[in-house]
């Protein structure tokens, strides 16, 4: 089965469902997949604060963003970067948002009489399928930071990870 399209997933949750099973009689989540994202921060070895600038994304409304969105949004991102910058030295990308909240799924009946399966079930509890960061309006996204010579190529490079985002976002330079 693929991944639900991200408009299923788009709206917060009222209350966030986030409480993993350590031990294996615990009345927590069980099951739940790991996140998607493989590395939250990218590029030059060097210290963050050795860069002249950052360029930030920023969530233009209230969300949530599955793992696979914010792990395509940064494989976008950092591939454009390595081809036009010097990966080891040049830039650094961070990812901030981790996503703790755990989604889930019941699926349908898809067979004939199926509105007597599903008396008394109008919202189902389901089962896990993947993970999402709960998001807030204006949060930062995605952060490079980069020289001043630099940052169109980064503006460009959060652009194509704004692409993979479920809501629009900002690119903006943060002057920290």
């Amino acid at each position: 089965m693929g991944d639900r399209p991200a408009r299923i997933y788009r709206e917060q949750p009222g209350q966030p469902y986030t409480r993993q099973s350590q031990r294996k009689n615990d009345n927590y989540i069980k099951g739940a997949p790991a996140p998607r994202i493989t590395r939250y921060e990218q590029g030059a070895q060097k210290k963050e604060h050795d860069f002249e600038t950052s360029v930030v994304l920023r969530a233009g409304e209230d969300c949530s963003i599955r793992s696979e969105a914010l792990e395509s949004g940064r494989i976008a991102a950092n591939s454009y970067l390595s081809k036009v910058l010097d990966p080891e030295e040049d830039y650094f990308l961070k990812i901030y948002p981790y996503p703790h909240h755990v989604l889930r799924y019941h699926p349908l009946a898809g067979v004939a009489q199926a509105d007597r399966y599903y008396e008394g079930m109008r919202k189902p509890f389901g089962r896990p399928i993947g993970r999402a960061s709960i998001v807030d309006e204006g949060q930062v996204l995605y952060r490079v930071r980069v020289d001043k010579d630099d940052v169109q190529e980064a503006k460009k490079a959060l652009e194509r990870a704004n692409h993979k985002m479920p809501v629009s976002c900002r690119v903006l330079i943060d002057d920290e």
